[in-house]
């Protein structure tokens, strides 16, 4: 740290809020990071801080004020719209007022996009127990810029508009690194990185007086997020940058496709205030939400994980994993036609970029054995359009291939994915120099578990009676085996 700090005191007036920040400010050499999530609470921290230095002289203003928005790419459309139009006047307010605010808006790597792991991967819709979208979508991206400002100036203030007694998880996260007695904590996870709370003794009532009081000095209208929240009758989805801060959920301001909660009750009441538009969306996300009921899963999902192995339960059953090839191609085909609705009222409206189908369609023809290269043609037949796909210039095997294979597998006896899944190792190796890395990737294939569903299921059947045998003679041994 530059400096010690002040004794933290408690805050009962605005006034004494913005000395503390500038206080905050003064004492330590390196930049600001603000979450800035468009919500209620993050709009108040960012406002309060943007007060607090504009009251400092300008020669006093040395210390850089990054203001970060993680954007999924799949956020509900009328966030997305508003949190563009603030980000654009924060950084027009603060050239005008020489305030040294830069603004900015995160996105996912292509690897880590939504579209790209549900329908490339096949991952599954996200759950309550499996919510991969979180550390993907938000956490890489707020990480990865402030690991970048830490590496370049040795260590950052991380300012959150986050509230104690909203959760007991979370007073327990914040008080998990605070240095007793002083304002900033330690990150958990980022070495270099402060976190700094300035409303975190606020109470709804307080940040919602405050706001609706209080001009944005950046020129937004508080009363239009204040009537952003009545219409969707929700909270806000606050800055991701660790698994421990919750992820939206609960009818939150977040992901348009969250299948995390049982219903969006904020794009519902959206719908129910006049965005009718927005039909289409619900509709999706409601039929992406009913692929993780139990009864769905045999038909829509792989028995076998993308790792090649196999997991059963206690009874005996299986469980199912990624989404198949065909459902994955389904999938798709609805996307697309949900793309295409809402373009009848806004035609430049887009819910999956080129660059991400390119990539899908990559993931299905070298990961997935889709020989038949299936994507173009789903998109022309939704569309009407065609994009300047890649070309690939080595023969490779197509739908006629794939069916004499299929007929040649059969009668031999041999599942067809493994023998795809050698050709497709060949071929990726195809035309290197050392050819020591496809003997790997040869025995990591065939050590999968290529057993057909009907040898799964009654070898669990099996070794479900043989344990119940073997409980009913050696009652210890068994419990311990149970371990």
């Amino acid at each position: 740290m530059a400096a010690p700090e002040l004794p933290y005191a408690a805050l009962d007036t605005i006034p004494a809020v913005l000395e503390e920040i500038r206080q905050v400010y003064r004492q330590h050499d390196f930049p600001w990071v603000i979450g800035y999530s468009g919500g209620k609470d993050s709009t108040t921290a960012l406002q309060l801080v943007w007060l607090a230095l504009a009251g400092l002289p300008p020669e006093e203003r040395t210390r850089p004020v990054h203001v970060i928005s993680s954007d999924t790419l799949v956020e509900t459309p009328v966030i997305v719209d508003y949190i563009n139009e603030a980000l654009d006047r924060i950084n027009l307010a603060a050239a005008a007022q020489q305030m040294p605010v830069t603004a900015r808006k995160l996105t996912p790597t292509l690897d880590d996009t939504f579209w790209v792991n549900l329908i490339g991967r096949g991952y599954p819709a996200p759950n309550d127990n499996f919510r991969w979208c979180t550390e993907r979508l938000k956490i890489r991206a707020s990480n990865r810029f402030i690991l970048e400002q830490v590496a370049e100036h040795g260590e950052i203030i991380l300012v959150l508009g986050v509230r104690r007694g909203e959760s007991a998880t979370r007073d327990q996260v914040m008080n998990m690194h605070r240095v007793s007695g002083y304002k900033l904590a330690r990150h958990g996870q980022l070495p270099g990185a402060w976190v700094y709370m300035p409303i975190e003794h606020f109470t709804t009532n307080d940040v919602w007086t405050y706001l609706t009081q209080s001009k944005s000095p950046w020129g937004s209208d508080n009363r239009q997020l204040a009537a952003l929240y009545r219409s969707a009758q929700s909270g806000e989805c606050p800055l991701v940058i660790d698994a421990s801060t919750s992820s939206c959920g609960n009818s939150r301001f977040g992901c348009w496709v969250c299948t995390v909660v049982e219903r969006d009750r904020s794009m519902e009441a959206m719908i129910d205030n006049g965005e009718e538009w927005m039909i289409p969306l619900l509709e999706f996300r409601d039929w992406l939400a009913e692929t993780q009921d139990p009864a769905n899963k045999p038909a829509q999902r792989e028995y076998r994980g993308r790792d090649g192995r196999i997991k059963t339960n206690k009874e005996g059953g299986v469980l199912y994993r990624t989404y198949t090839l065909r459902f994955s191609q389904e999938m798709l085909r609805r996307l697309l036609e949900t793309e295409k609705a809402i373009q009848q009222y806004d035609p430049g409206f887009q819910l999956i970029s080129q660059d991400e189908l390119r990539e899908i369609r990559r993931l299905w023809i070298m990961e997935r054995q889709d020989w038949e290269d299936s994507l173009p043609a789903i998109y022309t037949a939704v569309t009407g359009r065609t994009l300047s796909w890649e070309i690939n210039d080595v023969p490779t095997p197509g739908a006629i291939e794939a069916e004499i294979l299929a007929e040649v597998s059969a009668a031999h006896g041999v599942p067809l994915r493994l023998v795809q899944k050698l050709i497709d190792v060949e071929w990726q190796h195809y035309g290197m120099r050392r050819r020591a890395t496809i003997h790997r990737a040869i025995e990591k294939t065939l050590h999968e578990d290529w057993r057909s569903l009907d040898q799964v299921l009654a070898d669990a059947q099996r070794n479900l009676s043989g344990a119940s045998e073997l409980r009913s003679m050696e009652p210890y041994a068994a419990t311990q085996c149970d371990l």
